[in-house]
């Protein structure tokens, strides 16, 4: 059976719902080695702030029980060479581009919609909101939903492209960040970010990583990703794309039951670096195998 497997996202066109999650897939050009990028539905860039960063001091990834630490601290070349060095390849990739930005002030949130708004081969924005804001002392924004509801309006303010905005599960209720992200305008939300976590090297009596904490990923936090996006889609209405712990098709499967529109694939790439492909032909097989001739017959479907 020949199955149809576009998705609408927020004014966003996709020809398949898979997406690579921002920070763990480079800037794209990386993996070309590995599998054939034209296949994906779309490719979410490495986190982009206004000027380069560093990031933080090694060690800063670590492997976990079914997860990883990770503590890189945003590194990334800055929205500017990001247009000029990595961007030229990307406009060849017949894939959906997203660049994932950041910010410390609603005011550097707002340089870097305006840059990539006027650029060729930048299909969307996301917005990671997981950011301290430096004018409010350090407060995340995606922790308090006036805050993030202020710089989603501000993005969508300053740019034309369709927005997205990556919630953090670090908050007691995600519905209400993501109720207040959809007022002030965003077009789509993706969930979950990485959860706060650390671990302690016993010998050392010392934290494993030089930053101490970091955010957890993998297979340890999909049941938690999963819970957080049925109810965001139960709490909204604008379509939500799944991220967290997504390691094989059936995972993913599992998104679109409760109501995902998308999913997005992180740690994974760490360790099969064609997991995506192989996510994309094992859902056309699920859905083939089952007689769902569209993926947006699937979503939705969980039955409670």
């Amino acid at each position: 059976m020949n199955v149809k497997m576009g998705v609408a996202i927020g004014g966003l066109t996709l020809k398949n719902p898979v997406m690579t999650a921002s920070g763990t897939f480079g800037y794209g050009e990386e993996y070309t080695g590995y599998l054939d990028l034209n296949r994906l539905g779309a490719i979410v860039v490495k986190g982009l702030s206004l000027n380069p960063r560093e990031g933080n001091p090694p060690p800063r990834i670590i492997e976990t029980a079914s997860g990883m630490l990770n503590a890189v601290g945003l590194q990334n070349v800055g929205v500017k060479a990001f247009i000029d060095e990595k961007l030229p390849y990307l406009r060849t990739i017949d894939s959906a581009v997203i660049a994932n930005i950041f910010g410390e002030s609603v005011e550097e949130y707002v340089k870097v919609a305006e840059i990539l708004g006027g650029v060729e081969g930048v299909d969307a924005i996301e917005v990671n909101i997981s950011c301290p804001n430096v004018k409010r002392g350090g407060i995340a924004f995606g922790s308090d939903p006036v805050l993030a509801g202020e710089v989603t309006r501000a993005v969508k303010g300053a740019s034309r492209l369709p927005v997205i905005v990556k919630l953090t599960p670090n908050v007691t209720d995600i519905t209400e960040i993501a109720r207040g992200v959809e007022a002030a305008g965003a077009d789509a939300l993706s969930l979950i970010n990485t959860l706060t976590g650390m671990s302690i090297d016993i010998e050392k009596r010392a934290p494993h990583l030089e930053h101490i904490t970091g955010g957890l990923s993998g297979p340890a936090i999909k049941p938690v990703a999963l819970r957080m996006v049925w109810e965001t889609v139960n709490a909204v209405s604008i379509p939500v794309i799944g991220v967290g712990g997504i390691m094989n098709a059936s995972d993913a499967i599992e998104f679109f039951i409760a109501g995902a529109r998308a999913v997005q694939i992180g740690t994974a790439n760490f360790i099969n670096p064609s997991v995506v492909t192989d996510i994309i032909d094992g859902i056309e097989r699920y859905l083939s195998d089952n007689n769902f001739d569209d993926i947006n017959n699937l979503i939705g479907t969980l039955r409670v």
